[in-house]
């Protein structure tokens, strides 16, 4: 409990910049997924192959080699000048919106194809019948697998204490420098992550059981 008690300001500054990644992280691979996947099942064959070629190639890379990227790469191109929080983010965000597309895809293909046609019998643009008719209801389909991602995405944000982002990933570095045991002091960590991923898995049994019943 030493450990614990004696660095709760590290514990705390460390896990508000994991909850602050993953939040931004989330929202924006989110986003993201859902135009990527948009663009892998639209008529257009140049968008299409864009979102096959985008998939393809960030669900290859390793995360490492992504945030490596932004960290070290990005800065010599000397475009938008961003912090390394930033940078994480971004990272962070290209990467799972990869994997968040392919729930999205999927569960796009439970939708029955009568419910499409029937929408461009009606005049609806591929645009209108996707956000207003297929969407709605793969995303039913997608609550179990994208809740994986996101938690998968919770801890994937230690990677970035290599990268100049301080959170919880790099509490041991630091347990080190203050003398304390970092075996204890990573087990705390352990366990914090454990009582973060809890109200996901909570939410997403909810969701699921309310959902099932509509399906």
């Amino acid at each position: 409990m030493d450990v614990l008690f004696d660095n709760l300001d590290l514990y705390g500054r460390a896990f508000l910049g994991t909850i602050m990644l993953f939040v931004v992280s989330a929202v924006g691979s989110l986003v993201l997924g859902t135009v990527i996947a948009g663009m892998r099942v639209s008529p257009v064959p140049a968008l299409r192959a864009f979102g096959t070629l985008y998939v393809n190639i960030l669900r290859n890379t390793p995360l490492t080699l992504v945030l490596f990227f932004m960290a070290f790469a990005y800065p010599r191109l000397e475009l938008v000048e961003l912090s390394f929080f930033a940078l994480a983010c971004t990272g962070l965000t290209l990467y799972t919106a990869a994997f968040v597309c392919e729930v999205i895809r999927s569960g796009i293909n439970t939708v029955p194809v009568g419910q499409a046609e029937a929408s461009r019998a009606l005049g609806m643009t591929f645009t209108r019948t996707l956000s207003s008719v297929v969407l709605p209801q793969a995303v039913r389909a997608t609550v179990p697998p994208m809740t994986n991602i996101q938690i998968a995405l919770l801890k994937n944000t230690t990677i970035a204490a290599g990268f100049s982002v301080f959170e919880a990933g790099g509490i041991y570095a630091n347990l080190s420098e203050r003398g304390y045991d970092v075996l204890t002091g990573l087990l705390w960590v352990a366990l914090f992550f454990v009582i973060l991923v809890v109200p996901l898995t909570i939410l997403q049994r909810r969701l699921d059981a309310r959902w099932s019943v509509a399906r």
